[in-house]
């Protein structure tokens, strides 16, 4: 079907900063999105994907992403994740995943103890998802974040490597993640969260367009 069939949903929490990127994003690329704010507790009907954005939701009170994983919103997305819709969470987004169960293990601080905010080159390892099949081997996406360290124990570790269920790997290691883990994928292979950020990579005034393919590779 064409791209301008394509209905995405990007949702709102308190103190999100870039859920109206990555609608400028999706939109500039054809699709129709609309923005959900967290107190919502439905979602529209016939979405195709459903992005949870970056920010600091809920201040990272407690712990990032712990808050808004029990927002009234979250229901509906646990059913739309049953459903096999596609779900897109970018770092605070792919907090809010891990905090509410959809995704496997945890973002801590940063080894180094600071918020860090660079590009970052990262190894697409899993270039057969519907996320990442108009990527090459290699992209570089912006990050920035204090808790974007992945952890998971290390039965976990071992079952989403087995499974081809790491998306995306550091080149370097910048914050202390395991195995270098920048980017993960449901069992199902239609929800991934990654700590970078693609909307920031979406325009030719960013400077590199990466982040455009992840998106048109969702789309496609």
């Amino acid at each position: 079907r064409r791209e301008s069939a394509v209905k995405a949903a990007v949702l709102v929490f308190p103190d999100s900063n870039c859920d109206r990127d990555v609608q400028v994003a999706l939109s500039s690329i054809g699709a129709s999105v609309s923005l959900i704010w967290h107190e919502e507790n439905r979602l529209p009907d016939g979405l195709d994907l459903i992005v949870v954005p970056g920010g600091f939701a809920y201040g990272d009170y407690l712990r990032a992403g712990a808050l808004a994983a029990l927002s009234p919103i979250m229901p509906a997305l646990r059913e739309a994740a049953e459903a096999g819709r596609y779900i897109l969470g970018i770092c605070n987004g792919f907090q809010i995943l891990t905090e509410s169960g959809l995704l496997p293990g945890a973002l801590r601080r940063n080894q180094h103890r600071r918020f860090l905010c660079k590009p970052a080159r990262l190894q697409v390892v899993n270039r057969n998802s519907a996320f990442t099949r108009q990527l090459g081997p290699e992209v570089t996406l912006p990050v920035a974040h204090s808790e974007g360290a992945y952890q998971a124990d290390a039965a976990t570790l071992k079952a989403i490597e087995a499974e081809g269920r790491v998306a995306f790997r550091y080149a370097e290691n910048l914050n202390g993640a395991a195995r270098n883990i920048a980017g993960v994928l449901s069992a199902n292979g239609r929800v991934l969260g990654l700590m970078p950020h693609p909307e920031r990579a979406s325009d030719p005034l960013h400077g590199r367009l990466y982040g455009r393919r992840l998106f048109e590779s969702i789309l496609a």
